[in-house]
């Protein structure tokens, strides 16, 4: 099946084709565990599980690699400011992370680096640069990447060399200091001691640390060599970010350094930017605190396509909720559907699957997927209310397999009920038999103040939390 994705350097959606044939090579920028990931990062973090999940689905290996970002000007600042080892500050974070991975259902990747493991290979990458004339250390202790010395830089981002002179410092990182022009940008720090502390590496310009840009690229480089199919991030890596991962390993190299560049819009709260100011940021656990599910926040992360921005609001996680349930309620009658009645889906089954892997695979087509889940929900279900369903066996299996992708459809609806509230579940169910509808209502409420709820099926009323 022919694939496609929007390129952002080419600004337009092109077929997709990986080096091997068979094993598709991917680096995304994870987080910088300075505090925990809010939902915005987790926008960027769901849609390239859709990628990769996506890919797996049509026939691909993957091989990921997801770095964690433990030394940057955030890390140390805080690390310092707190009084504690860099690993000390940056372990919990780096926990928390992953489990908030977990809870989102993101699926676990083959590389999930540190920045502080690799030092050595970014010390060796500085130097080749510096051989080739595109770095230089002008004796502060520091080493910059002259890009006056790159002639395609920005050619991801469009902007052109005279535009980031002209925008001044605000136009470029802050991880950066005095250089020889404003453009240019930071691969080693000279160590600070007010502000680094006791965080430090020895290198051959003497003790400091690396540029954050330079991390992604040798950690890239290590892990799926020098050139790789896909790297992705959210539109504000674009630029500087990925402008100077593609600068420093192309220079380094001589190769290309990305097949093809993919990248999420940006996730706005209410309509607005996030904000702490405007109390509108959240991370997961706040959304958690709320009452809220990861599956009902991935299933919102993931409804909107990566190429649209996503306002996030509490009514859309209602309505996530609201759409997650009616998924349930079908898979729990296709469960309990008893009958086999005369009409045969297994050719609707296949073309509808067609169409699924078609949708995902002209550039992550999650809305037109959706859709064809939820025609399929109300098309079946319409055959079960009237009988007519041959084989409910055969679209729990279309849906175990798009679950593939998808990751928030439940088959496991088995729940602890105590013994005293299944009882209480017989007894209504007789006296409602003898219309005893006093008694019946009094076991209703005693169950619902349990914490459960009754609800029919095709094989009688059965309990659900509440």
């Amino acid at each position: 099946m022919n694939i496609s994705f929007y390129h952002t350097a080419l600004r337009s959606k092109v077929p997709f084709k990986p080096a091997d044939a068979k094993r598709v090579k991917i680096y995304t920028c994870g987080p910088t565990v300075y505090h925990f990931a809010h939902i915005g990062n987790f926008r960027t973090y769901v849609f390239e599980d859709l990628l990769r999940r996506t890919l797996k689905y049509l026939g691909y290996g993957v091989e990921q690699v997801m770095n964690i970002t433990d030394v940057d000007d955030k890390t140390i600042r805080e690390s310092v400011a707190k009084g504690v080892t860099l690993d000390e500050y940056v372990e919990p974070y780096t926990k928390a992370f992953f489990a908030d991975l977990k809870e989102l259902g993101i699926e676990d990747v083959e590389h999930n680096p540190k920045a502080t493991d690799y030092i050595p290979q970014m010390i060796e990458m500085i130097e080749k640069l510096i051989v080739k004339g595109v770095a230089y250390a002008p004796g502060d202790g520091s080493v910059y990447f002259s890009i006056s010395k790159f002639p395609t830089y920005g050619a991801l981002s469009n902007l052109k060399l005279d535009e980031l002179k002209e925008g001044g410092s605000d136009r470029i990182n802050s991880d950066e200091y005095d250089k020889e022009t404003v453009s240019d940008f930071v691969l080693w720090k000279g160590y600070d001691e007010t502000r680094d502390g006791k965080v430090f590496w020895e290198s051959p310009w003497g003790k400091g640390r690396p540029g954050w840009h330079l991390e992604c690229s040798a950690m890239a480089n290590s892990l799926l060599g020098e050139t790789i199919d896909i790297h992705c991030g959210a539109v504000d890596n674009i630029f500087p970010h990925h402008e100077n991962e593609i600068a420093q390993s192309e220079a380094c190299n001589g190769h290309p350094f990305v097949r093809h560049w993919l990248h999420s819009e940006h996730l706005i709260v209410d309509g607005k930017k996030m904000s702490k100011s405007l109390g509108n940021f959240y991370t997961l656990r706040d959304l958690l605190n709320k009452g809220y599910h990861g599956r009902e926040v991935r299933y919102l992360l993931l409804s909107v396509h990566y190429k649209t921005q996503l306002n996030f609001t509490m009514e859309g996680l209602e309505a996530a909720r609201h759409a997650l349930q009616r998924i349930d309620d079908f898979v729990q009658r296709l469960q309990g559907y008893p009958h086999e009645g005369q009409k045969d889906l297994t050719a609707h089954l296949e073309e509808v699957d067609k169409q699924f892997k078609q949708a995902l695979a002209d550039d992550l087509g999650i809305s037109q997927a959706l859709s064809l889940l939820f025609d399929l929900i109300r098309e079946v279900n319409s055959l079960i209310d009237s009988e007519q369903l041959k084989s409910a066996r055969a679209v729990l299996k279309l849906l175990k397999s798009w679950n593939s992708i998808l990751n928030f459809i439940h088959f496991d609806f088995s729940i602890d009920i105590p013994d005293e509230i299944q009882q209480a579940l017989i007894d209504r169910n007789s006296a409602r038999a003898r219309k005893d509808w006093q008694e019946a209502d009094r076991l209703r409420d005693l169950i619902k103040n349990a914490g459960f709820v009754i609800e029919d099926s095709p094989t009688g009323p059965i309990l659900k939390k509440h």
